[in-house]
């Protein structure tokens, strides 16, 4: 007997996340999957691209109100403002406007998905309570991470379809043109620094060389995302998700180092920000001699690099509640890195 295939609406498309959770949906094989960005895409087989602004309600309504197959909500959208108390704007009306597009023409949705992070645990304003859990008490606003469960968990009672919370840590990925890629702020740091003849120097606060860290990598995270959106025991949840190790860069830095074969030497705190600024020409040098495929303003993320490196104090969760309610998936963070610098490659990003 042929079972009908869910809809999957991917909200965030060409972001980092929004990309390995659709490639992980195609490969599942049974999945009809539409995504949505600013931008579009271009369609396949399996995915279908709609280009939207989410920002504006009339667009929003407009360009989704023929979506009425779909099931599954994923969102993954962000958009990023100067200061915490402006990104609430922004990013709840995106997600209200998708929520108001969708749920009251949707008759068979089952499940909404929100992508949230360690901002819901204070992470990103300093030292806060390690390992962080799920049930950890929330701190004072803004928080938009906060206000848009709050938003889906009314939203939801009543009603048929469940919603999950998920928090990855810093995600690791290839998706170019993201304003939060770690791991490419790291290979494109390192390609400039052998390029211009120097070691490779860890760039942050000195503290936060020895400080106990976590990644979670984005193919682990869109596991973990249909796991939660399609098991009983991720209905109306909030999941820590993380790789499973922690890790020192004080450890970890020598070893990068070591893949691009370069040395390192002692770290030397300077925001990336300012000193790599200039050095887009440097890039289109480097472009040209190795064959890349990608201008240096799809490639740097200098602002998150310069965001992760000052975290001085530990910066970790607790991601066993997802594993006890039966996601068992694990991943190595050294051998992450190492993956995807070779997929970064071979995807003609570095050289």
């Amino acid at each position: 007997m042929k079972t009908e295939k869910n809809t999957a609406l991917v909200v965030g498309a060409n972001g980092v996340i929004g990309t390995n959770l659709i490639n992980y949906l195609e490969e599942s094989g049974n999945w009809n999957i539409i995504g949505l960005s600013r931008r579009g895409g271009i369609n396949t087989n399996t995915v279908r691209y709609v280009a939207v602004d989410l920002l504006d309600p009339a667009d929003s309504s407009k360009q989704l109100s023929g979506l009425s197959a779909v099931t599954h909500i994923f969102y993954a959208a962000y958009q990023d403002r100067g200061s915490w108390a402006e990104l609430v704007r922004p990013n709840m009306a995106m997600l209200e406007n998708v929520i108001n597009a969708i749920e009251p023409i949707a008759k068979s949705l089952q499940h909404i998905s929100l992508m949230q992070g360690y901002k819901v645990y204070g992470a990103h304003l300093g030292p806060f309570k390690t390992p962080a859990k799920e049930s950890d008490p929330g701190h004072m606003p803004p928080e938009f991470n906060v206000d848009q469960q709050n938003f889906i968990e009314n939203r939801q009672k009543g009603k048929s379809w469940t919603w999950s919370a998920i928090r990855p840590s810093v995600v690791g990925g290839t998706a170019t043109g993201n304003p939060m890629n770690l791991a490419m702020v790291i290979a494109v740091y390192a390609t400039i620094s052998k390029e211009s003849g120097i070691p490779l120097r860890f760039p942050g606060k000195p503290e936060a060389y020895h400080k106990l860290m976590e990644m979670t990598d984005s193919g682990l995270l869109a596991k973990a995302t249909v796991w939660a959106a399609t098991n009983p025991q991720g209905a109306n949840q909030a999941f820590n998700i993380n790789n499973g190790d922690l890790f020192r860069w004080n450890d970890l830095w020598p070893k990068i180092a070591a893949y691009f074969n370069m040395e390192t030497a002692a770290p030397l705190q300077m925001p990336l920000q300012t000193v790599m600024a200039d050095k887009e020409e440097l890039w289109q040098v480097i472009q040209k001699k190795y064959e890349l495929g990608y201008k240096y303003s799809d490639l740097s993320s200098w602002a998150f690099g310069d965001f992760v490196f000052s975290w001085d104090y530990d910066f970790f969760a607790d991601g066993t509640k997802a594993r006890r309610m039966g996601f068992h998936e694990f991943i190595d963070t050294e051998k992450m890195f190492y993956d995807l610098f070779d997929e970064m490659r071979v995807k003609k990003i570095i050289p």
